[in-house]
């Protein structure tokens, strides 16, 4: 063998050569390492438990959402068992004898209030549209009425009233918006 095989510095064919940075580690160089592949190890660890508690939050709040939903819909059902126990007592009155038709009409209204009252509770209140400007945002035009008695473009007959709850239409109004007559041909 010659020389140039035998000295390890020189790079055989098929081999690489060796970088000045890939001299042998120490030993301190190898704790150090180790040390910095633990430390990776105890971040993906955190990182594997923040992700946990994460998903362990999402699913509680969406726990919570859904009672807090439940929550409130059996409290509004609770407020309006009332109302439908008046309408079967109203019910019940039609089938006996001697009640007349002004004594239902007093009960029917008293249960109208009541339910007036329940929605106005929660923040309902009713849209009157009559002789109002037509608004797209709170009524909805079933037809238009040619008419000289009112302006143009004015709600002359409502068929259903809108409703808001506080600052969002639950519905809006149906109505009946007025037109200017067609010129009669001469």
């Amino acid at each position: 063998m010659s020389d140039a095989q035998n000295d390890p510095t020189t790079v055989q064919p098929g081999e690489t050569a060796p970088s000045p940075d890939t001299a042998p580690l120490t030993p301190e160089q190898i704790a150090e390492l180790q040390q910095k592949a633990a430390q990776g190890t105890e971040h993906f660890e955190r990182l594997l438990r923040l992700t946990a508690d994460f998903d362990n939050f999402k699913k509680r709040a969406a726990r919570e959402r859904d009672e807090t939903r439940r929550a409130a819909t059996e409290t509004m059902l609770e407020r309006l068992l009332p109302v439908l126990d008046n309408f079967d007592m109203a019910l019940a009155a039609t089938s006996q004898p001697n009640v007349s038709v002004e004594t239902l009409k007093v009960g029917v209204t008293m249960i109208h209030t009541q339910l007036r009252q329940l929605f106005s509770d929660q923040g309902v209140e009713a849209l009157d549209a009559l002789g109002q400007p037509f608004d797209p945002a709170v009524h909805e035009a079933v037809s238009q009425q040619e008419t000289t008695d009112v302006p143009e473009g004015q709600v002359v007959q409502q068929l259903r009233k809108g409703y808001r709850l506080k600052d969002r239409l639950l519905r809006p109004a149906s109505v009946v918006v007025a037109k200017k007559p067609a010129a009669t041909p001469v």
